[in-house]
């Protein structure tokens, strides 16, 4: 059996998470399409009889503007250590002053001494005459030891991915139970679910100012997992916006949110939402590390 560490990195929106979870098979890390989705390292692992292969999920390359931003570089530097593969993912819809950001990423790859895959992702939403000038100027960027055009969305070129990672990998143990897919405790996983739904439903302003905390978490004799959890935003401007007219976009949250754990947990879940006003948590080492982010 052939096994080993992948990181998986790039800037924000590439689809990394996207990735991640086509791999596993699971949606082990949430998506959404504004930036900074991920905002710690999340790990999944995909075992098949030859091979275990553990990726680990990182925020996406970015100046950190705050405490939070600062945990999430140092959740990227942390997970691109002591790993045998790293995958650079780019979305290939890049504009021209785009290619100098890329640049600034990569310069912090330049001193790695393993195999740097880059993986350009969602080559189905351009025409693919248009993907080869996009691979061309990024690997005059750096030398990669790979290049795999995909779509993570649709799966495209996924396993031409996993034969060009299992190209780097030795022989080694299986690091991790068969039946494992994530690290995550459920709890995380779970505040991670509405915190999704929160990104998809609110404005452009408000999604990067909250937090999901789980306060409770039971399973009933009935077998209903009885769930409360808090969202937290810094603003009380924010928390009307949160909750909506009459409760109406909370509620939404909570409904969609729960489609998720349910699926997750395979049981009926009651799930009840609290909103809670903490300002400037972002910058608030102590609260940042009760709710999670270590």
């Amino acid at each position: 059996m052939k096994s080993g560490f992948v990181a998986i990195t790039g800037r924000p929106n590439a689809g990394k998470s996207t990735l991640m979870n086509k791999i596993i098979g699971e949606k082990v890390a949430i998506v959404s399409n504004k930036p900074q989705t991920t905002r710690t390292k999340i790990m999944g692992v995909r075992t098949t009889k030859d091979s275990q292969i553990v990726f680990i999920d990182t925020p996406g390359i970015h100046r950190p503007h705050n405490k939070l931003g600062e945990k999430m570089e140092k959740y990227i530097y942390t997970a691109t250590q002591d790993v045998d593969v790293l995958l650079y993912v780019v979305d290939c819809n890049l504009h021209e002053n785009e290619y100098e950001k890329e640049q600034k990423a990569l310069a912090g790859l330049k001193k790695a001494e393993i195999p740097v895959v880059l993986v350009v992702n969602k080559v189905d939403s351009i025409e693919k005459v248009k993907v080869l000038p996009v691979i061309e100027r990024l690997s005059s960027l750096y030398d990669f030891a790979g290049i795999v055009p995909l779509s993570a969305r649709m799966g495209d070129n996924v396993d031409a991915l996993i034969s060009e990672i299992e190209n780097y990998l030795e022989e080694g143990p299986q690091f991790f139970p068969g039946d494992l897919i994530t690290d995550q405790p459920e709890r995380q996983i779970v505040a991670e679910y509405i915190r999704e739904k929160a990104l998809r439903l609110l404005n452009k302003e408000i999604p990067h100012g909250i937090a999901v905390e789980i306060e409770k978490m039971h399973k009933k004799e009935n077998g209903v997992h009885e769930i409360l959890a808090v969202i937290y935003c810094e603003r009380q401007s924010h928390k009307s916006i949160i909750i909506g007219k009459k409760g109406e976009k909370l509620k939404d949250i909570g409904s969609r949110a729960r489609v998720d754990i349910e699926r997750f947990l395979g049981e009926k879940v009651y799930l009840e939402l609290w909103v809670k006003v903490k300002e400037d948590w972002r910058n608030k080492e102590a609260f940042m590390n009760t709710i999670g982010f270590e």
